[in-house]
């Protein structure tokens, strides 16, 4: 079989070279691949808690490896990712829906002095120090009926034993057990900017990429070798479609790499009062009461964006004594954000 060459050129905004996703596959093997690279959304999310530099660096990883995971689905709703344990980081979570508005956080273990940290700790420092710690990943459809489940996918922070040191290696052992996809990641990060690339062996089943098995094999082999020179200065620095071309340039001369139109990143959050709301009523109203007694309201602050939400006696009687969160909130409106 012989394959077309292409390899398509555009013309891109300063807007999207700032926080972009690339994605193109590879008509010499069945191979897709993405390169990410994200600045404004990033310093969005910096912006709104002060980290240590060695959890800036773990969420960066985080925020770059998701928006590349969620790239490969084809899929209506919200991804996210959470990295859990018992070390100085309880939480890493990144959230992150079809059209790649993100947001992300971490949440800190209040209980370890965090000033001890080395700049250089990783995942298993920082997450899995009692090798417990998990990765879960979460896609919640838009169209998710009352009553069905968001579909989960959970794996240790382990392997065969070991430690995982990275979010790169955590991912890539998620969708090899849970997926069963052959995937490399390659991250970087710091206080400006992150990104990644990514590599993904497609089922050689047919069609246009169809070829025998060792035709395949050689080609996955051959373009892990090209993208294992990419630096993590050209991840933070070059623009998804220039760090493409420079790296697969010998490949695009020989079989073609086809390249879509690049997607836009930006930060965006999904909190609300009414979905505060919703959660002071789980928590129950006994509960409630017993915090109105200490204190004249219930205050609360989104982990995400910092958006602080404000209820008093009156607001917190109509959530419990109204038919739907939609009426409480309905009835109360001006409670203050």
């Amino acid at each position: 079989m012989s394959f077309h060459k292409v390899f398509t050129i555009y013309v891109m905004t300063e807007k999207n070279a700032l926080d972009s996703l690339q994605v193109f596959v590879f008509d010499g093997a069945p191979v897709r691949g993405e390169i990410v690279h994200i600045k404004e959304s990033w310093q969005a999310i910096l912006a709104r808690k002060d980290y240590p530099p060695a959890v800036k660096k773990l969420l960066g990883d985080l925020v770059a490896a998701g928006v590349l995971l969620c790239g490969t689905l084809k899929f209506n709703g919200s991804m996210i990712i959470q990295a859990q344990g018992n070390g100085a980081v309880r939480l890493l979570v990144l959230e992150c829906n079809e059209n790649l508005v993100i947001r992300a956080t971490a949440k800190m273990n209040e209980d370890i002095n965090l000033s001890n940290l080395a700049e250089d700790a990783g995942l298993s420092d920082l997450i899995n120090p009692d090798g417990k710690g998990r990765l879960v990943i979460t896609l919640d459809p838009a169209d998710r009926q009352p009553g069905q489940n968001p579909y989960q996918g959970i794996v240790a922070l382990s392997d065969d034993g070991k430690p995982v040191e990275s979010i790169a290696e955590a991912i890539t052992i998620y969708m090899r057990d849970s997926e069963q996809l052959e995937t490399r990641l390659w991250l970087a990060s710091d206080e400006q900017s992150c990104g990644g690339l990514l590599l993904q062996k497609l089922p050689n089943m047919g069609g246009q990429l169809k070829m025998d098995d060792e035709m395949a094999a050689e080609g996955w082999s051959r373009l892990q070798m090209l993208s294992d020179t990419v630096t993590n200065e050209e991840l933070l620095e070059l623009e998804p479609k220039v760090l493409m071309k420079r790296l697969y340039l010998e490949e695009s001369s020989h079989h073609g790499v086809r390249s879509f139109d690049q997607r836009h990143i930006q930060f965006g959050c999904r909190c609300s009062r009414i979905k505060v709301a919703d959660m002071l009523k789980m928590l129950g109203e006994a509960e409630i009461n017993s915090i109105l007694e200490e204190k004249s309201n219930v205050e609360t602050n989104c982990d995400f964006c910092g958006q602080i939400y404000i209820f008093d006696a009156v607001d917190c009687k109509q959530i419990f004594a109204s038919p739907t969160i939609v009426d409480a909130i309905k009835q109360a409106p001006n409670s203050k954000h």
